[in-house]
Parts: structure tokens; sequence; C-alpha cells
């Protein structure tokens, strides 16, 4: 059968981090989520034989990813211009296969710790769904199952404390696809894939697999990719390095060193850690436990990082504190950079996603930072804010408010009158110089 990847979303909810990639490319143990995917696909030579990847947003990020890989399993992309949903893209994916052939589906931003569950539901007789028990269900679209098979599927519905919800893996018959495609467009304007299957549901029949709680994780908000890259640590086994490590450095737990990094004298490492290649830490380094440094990080003298995912090429080289937090490709922390993870009163931390505050469900919750931002020495960021990519804050300041993209913060006055444009700022120095 083929394999169909939904790799289109816009991922509004998780910026800054999609302003410069798009969902599928964000790193679960610095490897791209669709990187995982593909792997777990591979392993089913049996089953696959192709893989089509719904593309969209920086669709151009997502193929050249593509064409880096050495893939056992040929994958083509298929581009869906008008961001329509997931019914709307399952469609396209289908067009000119054959009625009476299957296909597996993915969502592109899902994690899950069981592999073999792809295989579960691919091997499964006729039409099928994988759903997990989660704690928060109202969060998701839940499934109504009468044994094991499924009733419908009900959108974040209020009042459900407990039950099953769709873990966005399915295996369908195209016919059934097709048969059932006529369908409304949902409140937020789209065509549901969940809608199609809820159809199919009631005239075909679509069988409920389960995956344990704790196996699988949908990276829909920024604090998801803590969580995600959590999980993935669980797959680490003992200390395995293949980088360089002078002494003395302390190791405790399962830690993995890849290769061409560098861990420099009187370094404390407490994992589960995750250190890609050619990164390099200290000296007199604190890593702490459920940490992930991606390739190319520089982590230097008297710098902490605890529980926080650094994307590739992420520069703190002296006295800075990362604690739970998100640091995006091509930062440069400068030294005393501070990002806060507590509120006094100690309640969760909240953080404003597309213009609504959401309770992060973490007591300790450090901030999100976009790619390419800058921060001078001194710099102070309290828990929950988020700083667009591109942006620069200068030395001293007080970072209480979240800062939009290209955004020059010069104080910790409020950031509505105290904002410069980048280009702004760059053609200033420039005139200065000149």
């Amino acid at each position: 059968m083929k394999a169909i990847i939904l790799a289109a979303g816009k991922g509004e909810r998780l910026k800054p981090i999609t302003e410069t990639r798009p969902k599928p490319l964000i790193p679960v143990l610095c490897k791209p989520i669709l990187a995982w995917q593909l792997e777990w696909l591979e392993q089913l030579p049996e089953v696959i034989d192709e893989v089509i990847i719904i593309v969209g947003e920086m669709k151009e990020k997502v193929i050249e990813f593509v064409k880096s890989l050495k893939t056992r399993i040929p994958v083509r992309i298929v581009y869906q211009e008008n961001q329509l949903g997931t019914g709307d893209a399952v469609l396209k994916g289908v067009e000119g296969l054959a009625p009476g052939e299957d296909v597996l589906i993915i969502y592109g931003d899902i994690y899950l710790v069981d592999p073999g569950l792809i295989r579960k539901v691919a091997t499964v007789d006729g039409n099928s769904i994988l759903g997990v028990e989660v704690d928060e269900p109202w969060k998701y679209g839940v499934l109504i199952v009468e044994g094991d098979l499924l009733v419908k599927i009900i959108e974040k519905p209020e009042g459900i404390r407990s039950g099953i919800v769709n873990a966005g893996v399915y295996k369908l018959r195209v016919s059934d696809i097709l048969a059932n495609k006529r369908i409304e467009l949902s409140p937020r304007g789209e065509y549901e894939l969940t809608d199609i299957v809820s159809k199919i549901a009631a005239s075909s029949g679509v069988r409920v697999v389960r995956a344990p709680r704790g196996s699988w994780i949908d990276v829909g908000y920024p604090w998801h990719v803590i969580e995600a890259n959590k999980m993935a640590l669980s797959s680490i086994r003992g200390v395995v390095i293949e980088g360089e490590v002078e002494e003395p450095v302390y190791i405790r737990g399962d830690v993995y060193i890849g290769k061409g990094s560098t861990i420099k004298a009187f370094t404390y490492i407490e994992g589960p850690v995750y250190i890609g290649r050619n990164v390099r830490i200290g000296p007199s380094a604190r890593i702490r436990p459920y940490s992930v440094i991606c390739d190319g990080s520089v982590i230097g003298f008297s710098v902490e990082v605890k529980e926080s995912v650094l994307f590739e090429n992420v520069h703190a080289s002296h006295l800075a504190y990362i604690g739970d937090s998100i640091i995006c490709e091509e930062v440069n922390l400068g030294a005393g950079t501070i990002t806060a993870n507590l509120r006094f009163d100690e309640k969760n931390v909240k953080m404003k996603v597309k213009g609504q505050v959401v309770d992060t469900g973490r007591k300790k919750m450090g901030s999100v930072i976009g790619a390419w931002v800058r921060t001078g020495v001194n710099v102070s960021i309290m828990p929950g804010v988020k700083i667009g990519s591109y942006s620069w804050i200068y030395p001293g300041a007080v970072v209480r408010e979240d800062v939009p993209p290209k955004t020059i913060i010069k104080s910790e006055t409020k950031i509505l009158t105290d904002v410069i444009r980048v280009e702004d700022e760059h053609r200033r120095i420039q005139e200065e110089v000149s």
C-alpha cells in the first residue's frame, strides 16, 4: 500500500518555532519528526511501497530535506496549494490510486515511542485508526467506540474527562475515502479528515487500535517540543560517547554524545541527555536531565541547561541559564542571559497562543526563542515569554511580554512603545558607519 504523510500545515500555534521551519522539521533528538516517520515506514518494506508527502507551508524546505535523505522507499511530493484542511490533503494524496488500494495516513506532527504501532494499524483487516488514552481528551478529537469499532469522532468535546483520542494514524480503503468525500466545512473553515473517517465508520466500519498511555504525542504547542524530546530520551540506554571528553568530567545517567562533539573539563552532565554532532560544551558547564543540544551548538563556561531543547548552532558561551525552554536555530545568548522558568506563586505558567492565553500545564516553563535571535549581556526573560525570530534584545533588558519577529527591544519598557524594526536599525547603523 501507499503511505501518506500530511506535512502541509502552517503550525500557527507553534510560532515562533514555525516562523523559520515547517512543523514536520521540528527536531526530536536532533532529528526532524518527518525523518522519524520515514524511518518507521522503512521498517515495513513488505507493506509500504511508496510514501506520498503532502506539502504546503514552506514546501521548499520539506522538499530540500527529503532530497537530502537516502530513503529505501520511493517518495513522491504532492503540493496542497490552498490550505483547505486534512480532508482535502488526503483527497489530493489519493488522486490516481486504484479504488481497491489501501492507504496508510500519518499526521506530520506526531511522535510515537513505539513505531510498532504503525505496523499494527497497517496490518489490521479493513479500515483502522490508532487511538490513545490521554489525560485531557477534551483538547483532541475523541473516539466514540463500541467494542473495538469506531462509532464517530467528536472534535474537542466539552465535558468529557476520560476517553480515547485520535492519534492521527489511519489505514483506509481508497474507495471508502472517495465514497465519503462529500463533507461540509468545519467551524475553522477546513475540510476535516475526521469527518470523512466518521462517515466511513458508519458505512463500512473502522477498527480501533489502542496505543498505551504515554506512547504518543501530538506536537501542537511549543511546550510539546520539550515533552516529545523527553519521551524520545527514554530510548537512550547507558553512556554512549562518540565524541571527545576531557578529564575530569562527571557523567551520570543515560547520556549520548555525538560525533565531533567535545566536552571540556569540569563539566557536569546528568542524564538523560542527548548531545548532537560537533557540539562544544564547557569548561565548567552543567547539563541537567532531559536536555537536548543539537548539532553545532556551543554551551560555554558556567552555562546551565535544564530540561530544554536547543536546535542547531545555538551559542550560549558564558554565564547563562536556560531552563525549560526551546531555543531555535542560530540563536546567540549574551553573557548573563537568564530564562526564568518559575512564577512567584508557583502556579502553572501560561503562554499566549494565537492571541489567547493558554495554560501550558507546566509549573516550570521558560522561554521559546525563535531562530537567529540575539540577546545582549544580562538579559532576563520572564516565564512563558516568546521571542520572534530575527529579533534583538539589547543589554540589560527584562522581557516581560512576547516579542514579534524582526523586532529590537532596547529596554524593559513596554514593547509597543519601544520597538524598532530590525531593518530600520540596520540602515541607521550603516549610515553612522558611513
